[in-house]
């Protein structure tokens, strides 16, 4: 009984909607086309969106990461496992997939820096066929490797934000 009278005098009665005035307001955003970085989190790889010049693809996106992350977004938390200076990574965009030049080998890279590459690749606009980010194969070619008749390294960035060879994720499913 008590607990039915308590609940009874809640204040909160049966009125029916109510009109709760105008819609909220406050600053939009641009709408117009975004590149989407992968910097590094205490929980792994975390996408940040920043704005592109129309027509961007790969080279944009990778461009930003390289550029690392804002004050804001280091304020944030948000790091990056790349090497620091000036480093040219080049990206050229095919049908389902991404060629990446890097100036590094691989193998001298921290998984983390790779995962950053290998998604902000992947998530790039302006790769044609339209894949989900998943789906879209990012060729490594390493530094000096090219030039040796090396074949690039075929990865994916997986549901989690890691680069996975793409032969691991076939033979997983």
């Amino acid at each position: 009984m008590a607990a039915v009278a308590a609940l009874a005098g809640c204040g909160v009665t049966d009125a029916g909607p109510a009109a709760a005035g105008a819609p909220a307001t406050g600053a939009r955003t641009s709408g117009g086309p975004v590149v989407r970085a992968y910097f590094l989190t205490a929980n792994g790889t975390w996408p940040v969106a920043r704005p592109a010049p129309p027509g961007a693809g790969p080279q944009a996106a990778l461009n930003a990461l390289l550029a690392g992350p804002t004050r804001a977004e280091r304020a944030r938390g948000l790091v990056t496992a790349l090497p620091a200076g000036p480093h040219e990574v080049r990206a050229q965009a095919a049908p389902g997939a991404v060629d990446v030049s890097l100036p590094w080998v691989v193998s001298e890279l921290d998984r983390t820096a790779v995962n950053q590459l290998v998604c902000t690749a992947a998530a790039a606009p302006g790769i044609p066929g339209h894949k989900r980010v998943v789906d879209v194969v990012v060729r490594i070619h390493e530094s000096g490797l090219s030039t040796k008749g090396e074949r690039p390294w075929p990865v994916r960035c997986d549901e989690t934000g890691a680069a996975v060879p793409v032969e691991a994720r076939r033979a997983a499913r």
